[in-house]
């Protein structure tokens, strides 16, 4: 931290990429630098801990370590009492479906996995290209049981219990935890979730990693979160219109008066997706903090350029985040702000 208080400012975000049995060997057009790869990546995350800081007052810093030094003025009010930096960003590039997988929530991670950070994870997902074969999986066809569910993975059958959804670039899908899913190849989307790494694998396809074995399952832990009743109500995210936060309680001081379409909301955190012909200056909020993803156009923090597929932060009582369009072609930008329960219980 600066020996003496500065005012806030945007920061630039460097990735860190994650291999992946399923991952692509070509990251392009995100990350043009990232093709011919030797090792399969599968994701490119945008806040994690470990990302480094490359601009402004925190340059160099850890992305974790600078938000443990960061004053209320850059957290925002609602945040000055979270200790850890609590929502994940990334990009997900699937070559091969995911594992068949679901996440706990909070209250069961609190209760069951402390040694793992005792945070749940709800997620969602923005697809930024997709092939016209490109599917999800979320959540079970109503009625399905529990028993039904084991015996379907016995049989290998388990993907004809889940509702199936073809995806289209700019489809949204929620993922509360508890709701099983899975991500199918031919797809580049962006998820926003809690900060966890929870992850029960109940059905991988057969595969093997790289010593020969297959990979673990965690079917008991699994079921014990698994919601059979179908009442969380994840799945597609209808469109919603520029500046339409009805029903959405936890976006509405997302966008302000700007016009954008409003992707998720949740307690954790809400997401929109600005579009922008020319330059455009993004207004900040007194009690959030907002992460900025480029999907094409530029943006800018602290005289450094941002450009497709990186992130910035934008903290609160900063006046304005420019973005500026890339050539003559619409130019999109993904907001996420952080909401204010979302420290671990």
């Amino acid at each position: 931290m600066p020996s003496a208080p500065v005012p806030p400012a945007p920061t630039k975000i460097e990735a860190i990429f994650s291999a992946r049995i399923w991952g692509a060997h070509s990251l392009a057009p995100l990350f043009p630098e990232k093709i011919n790869l030797p090792e399969p990546l599968g994701e490119a995350w945008l806040t994690a801990v470990d990302c480094r800081i490359a601009s402004g007052p925190y340059e160099g810093k850890f992305l974790g370590a600078a938000w443990r030094e960061m004053p209320a003025e850059w957290r925002g009010s609602a945040l000055a009492n979270i200790p850890e930096f609590p929502i994940l960003v990334k990009f997900i590039f699937p070559a091969d479906k995911l594992s068949v997988q679901v996440h706990p929530d909070d209250a069961y991670a609190s209760a069951n996995e402390q040694a793992a950070g005792g945070r749940g994870k709800t997620e969602m997902w923005h697809a930024v290209s997709a092939q016209p074969d490109a599917q999800v999986l979320i959540g079970l066809k109503p009625g399905v049981t529990r028993e039904q569910f084991l015996e379907a993975l016995v049989a290998h059958t388990v993907e004809e219990l889940f509702e199936s959804h073809p995806v289209q670039p700019g489809d949204t899908f929620f993922i509360p935890a508890g709701t099983p899913h899975a991500i199918g190849p031919n797809m580049i989307l962006c998820e926003i979730q809690e900060y966890s790494d929870l992850t029960y694998r109940v059905y991988d396809y057969g595969r093997i990693d790289a010593h020969g074995n297959p990979r673990e399952l965690h079917i008991e832990k699994a079921l014990e979160v698994t919601d059979f009743a179908k009442t969380l109500g994840g799945g597609r995210v209808l469109h919603s219109h520029p500046g339409d936060f009805a029903g959405a309680q936890h976006a509405a001081p997302l966008l302000g008066n700007q016009a954008g379409h409003l992707l998720a909301a949740c307690p954790f955190f809400s997401a929109a997706r600005q579009g922008f012909n020319a330059r455009i200056d993004l207004q900040s909020n007194v009690a959030r903090f907002e992460v900025i993803v480029i999907l094409s156009g530029t943006g800018k923090a602290s005289n450094r350029n941002i450009t497709r597929g990186n992130a910035g932060s934008s903290p609160p009582r900063w006046e304005t985040f420019p973005l500026r369009r890339k050539n003559q072609h619409p130019s999109f930008a993904q907001r996420c702000r952080i909401c204010p329960n979302c420290a671990p219980t």
